[in-house]
This record gives structure tokens, C-alpha cells and sequence, in this order.
């Protein structure tokens, strides 16, 4: 006979003590470390990109659902939208274009209290609110426009004119399948290429703001000749070139209006007239206006591999007047030069790096064959394809910008 057990409870918390402690070690053991609070936080992990149409409308709809509307119902709110442009080189492209459209769709289909208005100098007076937009192609995994792009990056924002503030923003990823980065002609056409400020505020009111911040000065300061700009390259696009030639004019005589597109359609529309000499002082002011903001990148096309031109008169053919009002406006200008090549990704980046150079010395041959006093003022460099813009690599229209001349003024 068992004698009788007198801890009966003792024993059965001793037993549960014993379990915890187990199940407690266990769980130690699959835990993760404690983060070093010297160490960084990890990085989460890239949205995963959808498809281009809905990436549009999510970006969209977060972006209203943030605006606080009015109710339905009551009067309706202005909105004007100002043409969405490439994040990085800030042109338009029939991609930008069809998601223009689509935004104009989602409105006035799914928010009555907005009134869709054209951007238009008189529409901006009323003070409305103002659609932007980029579209930018990134490396999903880093987020950054640069290396592999293999993801588009939507970043929507509205601006209160009245307020001054941005006062919400939308953002989304989108798959690049079917995305068409082509240019629209007026920026397939333009010649010339920088980093211009009214372009970069239009493009920092998006990406570099928050809701509740005051939008970019710069581009509420040059947001009425934006408008006139906005005419004047619909007008080209639409071949009606002595309309456009006009809203040039009109925009380069209003404040603001110094912009580097307004110079190269100037110079487009009324090489378009043939009007030749029009054209070229339209250039020569353009040279100015890039040896001013001590930087200016050229679209010379060269045939493959070459340092030679390529062999279209369309083209090529104004090419010999371009590099003659460059030598010309450089000496008049007192201007001291690095002349940089750039090629495009595609083929091994050591041979890419030698024909940049070669092409930028071909460059300033002829430059100081046009004007002797540059030998001593310039230099030849060239960086391959480190500093792409659009780095699609097709070899094409829509990545000629990858393939530009630079022309960087220097202290002499």
C-alpha cells in the first residue's frame, strides 16, 4: 500500500512551474536578437508594383480621399491639371498624356464635387486647385532611379493656390509592362536638355513635399507662363506651328517665361516655318540661356559606334549651325567649356566610357575649327553611360537624351 501523497498541489505547480520554464526557453531560442541600437533599422521590404492602370487609380484615390472635399451636392471646387511629367527628365510622354487622361476619367466619374477646367492662364486666376505629377522610372528594390529600372513610381500631389499649400498626395508602383515612355513630339524634337528650375520646382512640389507644406515658390512664381507654355506645346504637337511660334513669343515676353522649353520651341516652331534666320537667333538665345545657368546638353545623334553624325537631314541637318552659334555665343560669352560625351547602357561600359570621349573631342574639333580662341578654353571628357537619364537602353528616340553632348561652363 502507496503511502498517501500530503503535497498534492505542490507537486502539480511544481509540475506547471517546470513547463513554463521549458516552453519560455524555447521561445528564447527562436526569438531574433535584440537590434543593436548602433545598427540601422532593416529596411522594409519594396511594394510590390501593379499593374499601370490600377497603379493610376490607387494613386488617385489616395490622394482625394486625403483632399477633404467639399460634400457632394454643394458648389462645385475647380481643378486644373497641370500635365504630368517624367520624374527625371521632366518631359511628357504619351505614357504621362494617357495617364492625364485617366485622371480626368476617375474624376468626373467618381467625384461630382470637382470641376475638371482646362490649364489655362484664365482658369488660374480663380485661384483653383492644382493636379501634379510625375512618373519616374526606379529600381523597385532600392527605390531610386538609377541601376536596373524595373518598376514606374506614381506621385501625385494637389496644391491649394489660395492656401499656397500642398494639401494632399497619392503615390503608387506600377509594373513597367505596356508602360510607353515615347516622347511627345515637341520633346522628341527640342534640342537642347537641362536641369531647368522651373521644371525642377514643378517636379519638387510632387516628389520633395508633404502634405501641409507651402507648395515651391519657383513654380507658383512661373505657374501663369507654365500655362501659356502648355498651349504653346499642344500647338506644336498638333503641327500648328505658327500658333505655337506665337504662344512662344508671348510666353518668353511674360514674367517667368525664361524657361529652357520656351527657347527650344521657339526655336523649333521657326525652324518648322523655315524661317532660318528666326531659327538661329531663337538658338543663339538658347545657347545663352544654358551658358547662363552654366550648363547645356545637345541630342547630337551619331551613327552607331561612330563619332560621325547620322546620316538624316531632318536631323543632322542643323547640326553645323548649332555648333557655330555654340563656338560663337561661348567667345562672345567668354566662356570656358567642358565638353562631355555620353552614351546610352547598352554594350560593355568600358568601350561605352572610350566612345563617350571620342565623341566629345569630335565635338570640340569642330568647335575650334569654328572658332580658334576655344582650343585653350575647352576640354573633352566623357563619363559612358554612369549618368543616364532615361536608361532604357533601346537606342531610339525615347533614350536620346542618354546619348547628349554636355556642355558645362567652367571657371576660366
Amino acid at each position: 500500500m502507496n503511502p498517501p501523497d500530503l503535497f498534492p498541489r505542490r507537486r502539480r505547480l511544481d509540475r506547471w512551474l517546470l513547463l513554463a520554464a521549458s516552453s519560455l526557453a524555447l521561445l528564447a531560442c527562436q526569438a531574433p536578437a535584440p537590434r543593436d541600437p548602433e545598427q540601422p533599422a532593416p529596411t522594409p521590404a519594396a511594394p510590390a508594383p501593379i499593374a499601370f492602370d490600377d497603379a493610376i487609380l490607387k494613386a488617385a484615390k489616395e490622394l482625394l480621399a486625403k483632399a477633404q472635399l467639399p460634400l457632394a451636392g454643394g458648389q462645385r471646387q475647380a481643378l486644373l491639371i497641370d500635365p504630368l511629367v517624367d520624374g527625371v527628365t521632366g518631359s511628357q510622354s504619351l505614357a504621362t498624356r494617357s495617364m492625364e487622361q485617366r485622371l480626368v476619367e476617375i474624376v468626373r466619374r467618381d467625384y461630382p464635387q470637382l470641376e475638371v477646367q482646362a490649364f489655362s492662364t484664365s482658369n488660374l486666376a480663380g485661384q483653383p486647385l492644382v493636379l501634379v505629377g510625375t512618373l519616374t522610372p526606379i529600381n523597385n528594390s532600392a527605390g531610386q532611379p538609377s541601376g536596373e529600372r524595373d518598376a514606374f513610381r506614381i506621385c501625385l500631389a494637389l496644391a491649394d493656390l489660395k492656401s499656397g499649400k500642398v494639401i494632399a498626395k497619392g503615390v503608387a508602383r506600377a509594373r513597367p509592362d505596356g508602360v510607353q515612355t515615347t516622347p511627345l513630339p515637341f520633346d522628341a524634337d527640342s534640342p537642347a536638355w537641362t536641369r531647368d528650375a522651373a521644371i525642377d520646382g514643378y517636379i519638387r512640389t510632387c516628389q520633395g513635399s508633404k502634405a501641409g507644406d507651402p507648395i515651391n515658390p519657383v513654380y507658383v512664381a512661373r505657374i501663369m507662363a507654365a500655362a501659356l507654355l502648355n498651349d504653346a506645346g499642344n500647338a506644336y504637337n498638333g503641327r500648328r506651328y505658327q500658333e505655337s511660334l506665337e504662344l512662344y513669343r508671348r510666353a518668353l515676353d511674360t514674367a517667368g517665361g525664361d524657361q529652357l522649353r520656351a527657347h527650344n520651341g521657339a526655336y523649333l516652331a521657326a525652324w518648322k516655318l523655315k524661317r532660318r534666320d528666326e531659327a538661329t537667333q531663337a538658338f543663339a538665345r538658347l545657347v545663352d540661356h544654358g551658358l547662363a545657368s552654366r550648363q547645356l546638353a545637345l541630342k547630337f545623334l551619331f551613327r552607331p559606334g561612330s563619332t560621325q553624325f547620322i546620316h538624316d537631314a531632318q536631323i543632322s541637318g542643323p547640326y553645323p549651325m548649332w555648333l557655330n552659334q555654340i563656338a560663337r555665343r561661348s567667345v562672345q560669352n567668354r566662356a570656358c567649356l567642358e565638353i562631355v560625351g555620353h552614351t546610352s547602357r547598352s554594350g560593355p561600359e568600358p568601350i561605352n566610357q572610350r566612345l563617350s570621349v571620342l565623341r566629345a573631342q569630335a565635338i570640340k574639333d569642330r568647335l575650334d575649327g569654328s572658332e580658334p580662341q576655344l582650343i585653350r578654353r575647352t576640354v573633352a571628357s566623357g563619363v559612358g553611360s554612369r549618368e543616364n537619364l532615361v536608361g532604357t537602353g533601346t537606342d531610339d528616340a525615347g533614350d536620346a537624351l542618354d546619348r547628349r553632348v554636355e556642355f558645362r561652363v567652367l571657371d576660366c
